[in-house]
């Protein structure tokens, strides 16, 4: 297949490898891609939010499958934009993908669907918020209601920084959060894949949010994830796909907006069972990087068949028993204001470790100064250009061995002023993670 892939970061990098590894030949393209994906693809210098320009694109490519990564595309209805000129496109339609883009209306849903979540509050002003924070007490869960690329949710004991955020919230034009009960329990991410009417889900998978280790500082877009999940119920992906994932296709199905491409249900393991943290109408970052290498079965195929409703034709997922962690290498400041145009150094050592690859975010080549033949991707310098550079990523026999092999790769990479977590999948490997007991 002829398959064009829209984004820029690691995400949208993990999509493409999966691609380019998989048992049917595809020809690749991806708009407008990152220096990793460009190693693979052939890259397109088209803005991913502008979704008539993705639209001529995949025509004058005539793409088979059109697959869209990140959120904010979703949500500018870049994907109504592709399906009009008839290119199958894996990703929601503008009104499906509000299951993300507004907090508000996805607990509308889950409400109409029946599906297990934390109590909420709606609140469009200052005295709404302050008698939610009262009614569910601390530590207290204040969520901006649109899109804020994982940064918008504060979980604080403290109640003026609560208040402090469900402020800044306010301010941002038609203001609105969502003040939420405070779930016990570890949390869990699943990807379950949606044609409209049938869901197939992926293996599960649990990130870290927060910047620093024991989950300490602010939360981030990701900072690394592991899979398999040794201490989850094996019961568990029948009771999300009954229980959440089911209800919900068939809930936006009745509405008139069925959802087509990855419904990402974010989970917390509670004392009071399972409960659904928030839904995502896309694959995460930095889970996808650690489920994609496990599947074994052919992924153009599966995402073919979800953007075409033909995923009941499709044989069961095969998996691999093989472990998979995640670190992200993140630039100085991160998830503050951060420092771009840091020379990147010892990717080539750490893809030279069997087990190892890693995947480009926010990377950028610059060209070296006249006179300068050292050069080391495509006649220029690789440097840092985002708040996440690099997912490095482990694969191994078990998570111990995955973990040891991430961490082998990151200490091969040169970045001024980089930062990483050190804790990814530590406590799954020391068997310290538990559900609370009801």
């Amino acid at each position: 297949m002829k398959i064009l892939v829209i984004g820029t970061g690691a995400r949208e990098h993990a999509i493409v490898r999966a691609l380019a590894h998989d048992t049917d030949p595809h020809e690749l393209h991806a708009a407008p891609g990152n220096p990793g994906i460009g190693e693979l693809a052939t890259l397109h210098p088209v803005d991913p939010l502008d979704g008539d320009a993705v639209a001529t694109l995949a025509r004058e490519l005539t793409a088979d499958l059109v697959v869209i990564g990140p959120e904010a595309p979703l949500a500018a209805g870049v994907a109504d934009a592709v399906r009009q000129v008839g290119i199958p496109v894996f990703g929601p339609s503008a009104a499906a993908a509000r299951l993300e883009a507004s907090k508000s209306f996805a607990k509308d849903v889950m409400a109409a669907a029946g599906v297990p979540t934390a109590l909420a509050h709606v609140c469009t002003d200052d005295e709404q918020v302050r008698a939610a924070l009262d009614a569910f007490g601390a530590p207290h869960v204040v969520k901006d209601d649109g899109l804020a690329a994982g940064k918008g949710v504060v979980v604080t004991p403290d109640r003026e920084a609560a208040l402090a955020h469900a402020r800044e919230c306010l301010a941002k034009q038609d203001g609105c959060l969502v003040v939420e009960e405070f779930l016990d329990g570890p949390e869990v991410s699943l990807f379950c894949i949606a044609d409209g009417a049938d869901v197939v889900p992926l293996v599960p998978a649990q990130d870290f949010k927060r910047v620093g280790d024991g989950d300490s500082g602010p939360n981030t877009g990701g900072m690394g994830a592991y899979s398999p999940l040794p201490w989850c119920p094996e019961a568990l992906v029948e009771e999300v796909l009954e229980r959440v994932a089911r209800p919900t296709v068939a809930e936006m199905a009745r509405r008139g907006t069925p959802f087509v491409g990855v419904l990402y249900v974010g989970l917390a393991l509670t004392s009071r069972g399972v409960r659904v943290v928030e839904f995502n109408a896309r694959f995460g970052d930095p889970e996808t990087q650690v489920v994609l290498p496990r599947l074994l079965s052919p992924f153009g195929r599966l995402l073919h068949a979800a953007a075409t409703g033909r995923l009941a034709d499709l044989p069961p997922l095969r998996w691999s028993e093989d472990a998979a962690v995640t670190v992200v290498v993140a630039s100085e400041g991160y998830p503050g204001t951060v420092r771009s145009g840091d020379e990147i150094m010892g990717i080539a050592d750490a893809e030279a470790i069997d087990g190892v690859h890693v995947l480009h975010a926010g990377t950028a080549i610059t060209r070296r100064p006249a006179g300068d033949d050292d050069s080391t991707v495509r006649g220029g310098r690789l440097v840092s250009a985002g708040g996440r550079v690099l997912s490095v990523v482990g694969l191994g026999p078990d998570l111990a061995a995955a973990r040891a092999k991430a961490y082998e790769g990151v200490a091969q990479i040169e970045l001024a002023g980089s930062h990483h977590r050190s804790d990814i999948a530590l406590a799954a490997c020391e068997s310290r993670v538990s559900i609370p007991a009801g």
